[in-house]
């Protein structure tokens, strides 16, 4: 990795970071699992190749907050999925992760048809077993099956149904931490506005 990717990649998800921490709304949609904003090297092929919050973004006084710095490598789930969703959409180097309820799911489903965004579900229940069994094999299974449900396009957003022990929760990716956050802020304050 160049020095001028890492100054961009650490410049960036400053940036992002601090905007996040400034968007109230945001607070309400992050799961408990906490949420994590990730941002993937242009030749990412494992997770220390993925920059994300170490410790996750979660609640102080109200307020997202992340619990510690950039760091490579200390995302697992989150870094993960975007490495796989890269060998469908390549130009997606950033994600979140966020709530999902009925209620906001709903909202999104029209969010994202009103801007022409992909938007999926993934059903946990459809998990072959052998899959599921396997350690970190879901991963290739779970983006696939996003990318089948949005009709063979890779989606802007998705989210998975809740499997035991798993809490459901949504993903919106881009090219960007700086584009996924900004469109994220967008999404919880309008969700915040219409309830």
């Amino acid at each position: 990795m160049t020095d001028h990717e890492l100054i961009e990649m650490y410049g960036q998800m400053a940036l992002a970071i601090g905007q996040i921490e400034h968007c109230r709304e945001f607070a309400a949609i992050i799961p408990e699992v906490r949420s994590n904003l990730v941002f993937a090297r242009t030749d990412a092929k494992t997770r220390d190749d993925v920059l994300a919050v170490d410790g996750r973004i979660t609640v102080v006084s109200g307020m997202p907050h992340a619990a510690g710095k950039p760091v490579f490598g200390v995302s697992s789930h989150m870094a993960r999925l975007i490495i796989e969703y890269r060998k469908y959409e390549p130009s997606v180097r950033a994600g979140i992760d966020f709530a999902n309820t009925p209620d906001l799911t709903q909202w999104l489903l029209q969010y994202c048809t009103k801007n022409g965004w992909g938007f999926s579900v993934i059903d946990r229940r459809n998990e072959p077993e052998e899959i599921k069994e396997a350690e970190g094999a879901s991963m290739p299974w779970k983006v696939k099956e996003a990318v089948r449900a949005a009709g063979g396009r890779p989606p802007k957003i998705f989210y998975e149904t809740g499997a035991v022990g798993k809490e459901p929760v949504s993903v919106l990716v881009g090219r960007d931490p700086l584009e996924v956050v900004g469109q994220i802020c967008t999404i919880a304050e309008l969700y915040h506005d219409c309830r």
